[in-house]
């Protein structure tokens, strides 16, 4: 060993690992590291590419069930949709570079996300993001916006898939650390599905797609630290993005995976080549031997450390069997793209490295992925807070007024200047629209009748107020949405972005939400496919709200049968399936109209769910409803007002008993629905929810052109438009 051998400063060491990691890796290696190994070393026990706060509560995940074809472990998660066809998907973070960087910051996790999807075989069909930015009168949220919204659309509207939906918050707590969760959905044929698993000693080692140059370099170090008042200079961290680079990579591998060339594949995302060739190597048990001189580089004088730590974009490592390497040299070069064979695999467990005819690390395989460290942190379960009915808060003195503060507020206001940026039609496969809206976006499995419902959920401050309950309806949520769309529930995949797990308190948060999160998933069948940690995020000590994003996937069978809320015809009969009991704790009530951001946030009994929720899409499938849509923000008054400016048409409700008229409009009970269907069909509907035992009750008839409550006062559709597009407009000044 003579390269980058002298003996390494304390600052170098301490930059790379703590000291006790420091003090395993010279023990696993019999000697101290060089500077190459020490880099290694750091980037894959990261937190962002270990999990090694995380992984002892994400074992609680329930992870297989009888559509799983593969589930957490490998690029994204498989599922079985029927026909010999699988649906592959997965969420990702990409919170600190959008940060430092918006534009590429959010293009790269596009990028990112679809990578890790068209690298096991699929072709890429929808994105979607869950965006959380700061307070909208913070000095940075309105570039940040701009930037992360052109960064999305950009990069999505380039690589030509469509971005068919999402979810975009604002709150104080991102002030200084916002939340870019991408997610990316593919199609597969179910027995050509491809692994970073497979490899054998032997097989050509083969580089494919864009030159390695020096952006990301610690990527996944810098995302695995907290932020401070200096994060501007961590510029240099954040990857640049080609998306009409990356169309081609996914033409050029879909081509090669049509032949029989390929053992494993992995895409360079975090840690770049490092992370790559590590986790083939670990799962397909072999060795690794590679020399850096033949590896594309975009500039000149890369030093080893520079290459296996860069994270360049739109570049994948390939695993071949013996003698295909033509094969795929002829592919890639034919899309322009760069391919050389960079080494080989062994037999011996090792990752060995040259470079200029040195050999530069020389390390076991093994403790550098499976064996990273694990670590129990120390967690505290969050206070109790109290319950808060409608009994305990005042009604407002003008209800009109209510419900049109509630509709221009930041998380109920209309996102369309951000979605109109995105190429939403793109391959012309998606259904719903804005001109015809669901619950879930839905997307047509191409020359067929099936169709894939896509969502993207999570309620922080539900997570912040109580993390069990919170974690459960984030799950229960997007259950909800796909069964509001009508699809049966198949998956999910999560994004569970946190603060500095090394403090007792934002430990629990997450370890809370996630047994919240696992109990939800087992009582729907709602198994676990991929996801991803995203912690320490925080600026200055001050940790973002808990927010543990959930994407999930649901099946259409026959998308003529799917359920919208943009069809309400006049007198349409109204109905609420599920109980009020006028919870307003930790409602958006109680933070727009009272100020107060208290309180315990509504309880989520599965049963109830499940129950409800299968009525409903029974419904659906039977043909018997003109409208569906779940209640969450903002209660039954925000959902009937969605389906009032969907659809063109009134709602007249009433209300009589003993729960307060505030409750009935603005409490966020969980497990329901505001459905309705014509007035033939409504006994059928009534009568079928006795028969099940689902509560519902007839709470109105369509007609007319304003939402209106016991025909003492109407809010018009005009006025609700009006005041529910205004907000994004006049924060990006027009």
């Amino acid at each position: 060993m003579t390269a980058n051998a002298s003996a390494l400063s304390q600052d170098i060491i301490d930059d790379h690992l703590p000291p006790e990691e420091y003090a395993r890796t010279v023990e696993i290696l019999g000697r101290a590291p060089n500077l190459v190994e020490l880099g290694i070393f750091s980037v894959m026990w990261s937190e962002h590419c270990s999990y090694k706060s995380s992984r002892v509560h994400l074992k609680k995940f329930p992870v297989t069930g009888e559509k799983v074809i593969q589930g957490p472990g490998e690029n994204a998660g498989v599922i079985d949709i029927g026909d010999g066809q699988a649906c592959i998907f997965k969420m990702e973070s990409h919170n600190h570079p959008s940060y430092i960087e918006p534009y590429q910051g959010a293009a790269t996790g596009v990028g990112g996300i679809l990578r890790d999807v068209f690298t096991m075989g699929a072709r890429p069909v929808a994105l979607m993001n869950a965006l959380r930015f700061g307070a909208p009168n913070h000095p940075k949220t309105r570039s940040l916006v701009s930037g992360v919204v052109a960064g999305i659309g950009g990069y999505g509207n380039c690589v030509g898939v469509p971005t068919v939906g999402g979810e975009t918050n604002f709150h104080s707590g991102y002030d200084g650390n916002i939340l870019v969760n991408a997610m990316a959905v593919g199609l597969a044929d179910a027995d050509n599905i491809f692994y970073a698993r497979g490899a054998e000693p032997g097989q050509p080692i083969v580089y494919v797609g864009s030159k390695t140059g020096r952006d990301g370099i610690h990527g996944a170090t810098m995302a695995s630290a907290e932020f401070d008042d200096d994060s501007a200079e961590n510029r240099p961290t954040v990857q640049v993005g080609d998306p009409f680079t990356e169309k081609k990579l996914i033409e050029a591998c879909l081509e090669l995976m049509a032949t029989d060339a390929i053992a494993a594949i992995q895409d360079m995302g975090a840690a770049g080549l490092t992370s790559s060739s590590v986790e083939m190597g670990d799962k397909g048990g072999v060795g690794i031997t590679m020399n850096l001189d033949a590896v594309p580089q975009r500039e000149t004088g890369m030093t080893a450390y520079e290459m296996m730590l860069s994270e360049s974009q739109e570049r994948m490592l390939m695993i071949l069997k013996p003698s295909k390497e033509s094969v795929a040299e002829a592919i890639f070069r034919k899309w322009e793209l760069d391919v050389a064979v960079i080494g080989e695999t062994t037999d011996t467990g090792r990752m060995i490295l040259k470079h200029k005819g040195e050999t530069v690390c020389d390390i076991p395989i093994k403790p550098l992925a499976d064996e990273a460290p694990l670590y129990e942190r120390p967690w505290v379960r969050a206070p109790q807070r109290e319950t808060i009915l409608a009994g305990d808060v005042a009604a407002p003195e003008d209800y009109a007024e209510a419900i049109l503060t509630l509709m221009v507020s930041p998380d109920l206001s209309s996102k369309a200047w951000i979605w109109k940026q995105y190429d939403r039609h793109v391959m012309a496969d998606t259904a719903a629209s804005s001109e015809d809206p669901s619950d879930a976006a839905v997307v047509r499995v191409h020359k067929t009748r099936k169709a894939l419902a896509i969502t993207t959920d999570c309620t922080p401050r539900y997570c912040q107020a109580g993390p069990v309950e919170g974690g459960k309806q984030a799950v229960a949520e997007a259950w909800r949405n796909l069964t509001a769309a009508g699809a049966d529930p198949i998956a999910i995949t999560d994004c569970l972005n946190f603060g500095n797990p090394e403090r007792p308190d934002i430990m629990g948060q997450f370890a809370e939400c996630v047994e919240g999160m696992a109990e939800a998933c087992r009582a729907l069948d709602f198994p676990v496919v991929s996801g991803n940690v995203s912690l320490y995020n925080e600026t200055n000590g001050k940790a973002i709200p808990p927010t543990p994003a959930v994407g999930a996937v649901g099946l259409i069978p026959d998308i003529s049968k799917r359920g919208t809320f943009g069809n309400l015809a006049e007198g349409d009969v109204l109905m609420l399936v599920g109980e009020s009991h006028g919870w307003l704790g930790a409602s958006l009530y109680l933070r727009e109209i009272e100020g107060r951001e208290e309180g315990a946030p509504p309880p989520v009994d599965l049963k109830v769910e499940k129950r409800n929720g299968d009525f409903v899409r029974t419904q659906i499938r039977e043909g018997r409803l003109s409208i569906v849509h779940d209640l969450s923000d903002g209660g039954l008054a925000a959902a009937a007002a969605e389906i009032a400016m969907a659809s063109g048409t009134g709602l007249n409700l009433a209300h009589e008993g003993e729960l307060p008229l505030h409750g009935f409009l603005f409490g966020e009970d969980q497990g329901r629905y505001l459905i309705a269907a014509s007035e033939a069909q409504a006994e059928t509907v009534r009568a079928a929810a006795d028969e099940s035992g689902v509560p519902l009750a007839v709470i109105g008839l369509a007609g007319g052109d304003a939402l209106t409550v016991n025909g003492e006062w109407a809010v018009s559709i005009e006025d609700l438009k009006r005041v529910n597009t205004a907000f994004l407009p006049a924060l990006m000044g027009g």
